[in-house]
């Protein structure tokens, strides 16, 4: 884990004392990948270490895979999702020949619709030597559905969703089976969760998600999307070098309680160097609390 991560852990723990919530924790590893035993292992030895606990069992993505096929499986038999044969490069040259200019962060999210109309006798020639992807058809989502649909706020705000500016997303991949965004609905209804804390960058994979369980006629969460933690440029802090990550700032001396504290201070901003060191983060961190 790095900071990034132990302030979002932080937030999720902090909201679930103040409403006497039962805070769970999930390991979504269904990237095979990327993610191995030893990395969830390390994620919940550094939990530990922060004073972060947990109700009851910890849930793990990779052992409940069939729940998520079966979901796949639904929207498949009506028709919601297609077969995408595109790779990253074949998608931004069609972007460019069309004269998109989306933002470059948006640049993964954007789709011109390149397989969605491929008649079925070809998908399934293609799909027997082809890689592909599986895409949900977003126009035929929200025909399906008749209906407006909204996701609530903590302060029971309805945001609506106009599901045709979300894109034909990627729900399933051949190399790593479901995506992130299917799973993670599916464990939320299984789980009888009933609020998701997380970062204002996931702001708009809400949208998605809410679609996803009006498909699949799931409970939907009350959904809270706290500030995130930025670095010395005003950026989202990600695990830019190893002098964040919680194992180098543990071994470099730095107790939990002074990182915790830190952390917890309103506008907290990682404003140290890239290439400052742990045991130099962990000596300035001791000298502000």
């Amino acid at each position: 884990m790095h900071v990034g991560n132990a302030f979002a852990a932080l937030q999720c723990q902090q909201w679930a004392l103040s409403q006497h919530a039962d805070l769970l924790l999930r390991i979504e590893d269904i990237d095979f990948t990327r993610c191995r035993p030893e990395y969830s292992q390390s994620m919940i030895e550094d939990l530990q270490w922060l004073g972060i606990d947990w109700h009851g069992e910890v849930r793990q993505q990779s052992e409940h895979l069939p729940c998520y096929q079966d979901a796949l499986a639904q929207l498949q038999e009506r028709g919601l999702i297609y077969p995408c044969f595109c790779t990253r490069k074949h998608i931004q040259q069609e972007i460019k020949n069309m004269g998109i200019a989306p933002h470059e962060e948006d640049m993964h999210d954007a789709y011109p619709g390149i397989c969605r109309d491929i008649p079925a006798t070809k998908q399934q020639q293609r799909m027997q030597n082809e890689a592909f992807a599986w895409r949900l058809n977003v126009k035929k989502a929200s025909e399906a559905l008749h209906k407006p649909i909204y996701w609530l706020d903590e302060l029971g705000t309805q945001h609506e969703i106009q599901p045709e500016t979300l894109g034909d997303m990627v729900i399933a991949r051949k190399d790593i089976g479901i995506s992130y965004h299917l799973a993670v609905v599916v464990d939320d209804a299984l789980q009888g969760i009933t609020h998701v804390i997380r970062g204002e960058d996931l702001r708009s994979s809400t949208g998605i998600h809410r679609l996803l369980q009006a498909l699949l006629k799931l409970p939907s969460p009350t959904y809270q999307h706290h500030r995130l933690i930025l670095d010395i440029q005003g950026k989202r802090l990600a695990k830019r070098n190893q002098s964040t990550t919680l194992k180098n700032l543990r071994e470099a001396g730095i107790s939990a309680q002074i990182l915790r504290d830190f952390l917890m201070q309103k506008d907290a901003t990682w404003a140290f160097s890239y290439d400052a060191t742990a045991h130099t983060i962990a000596q300035q961190l001791g000298s502000r609390t």
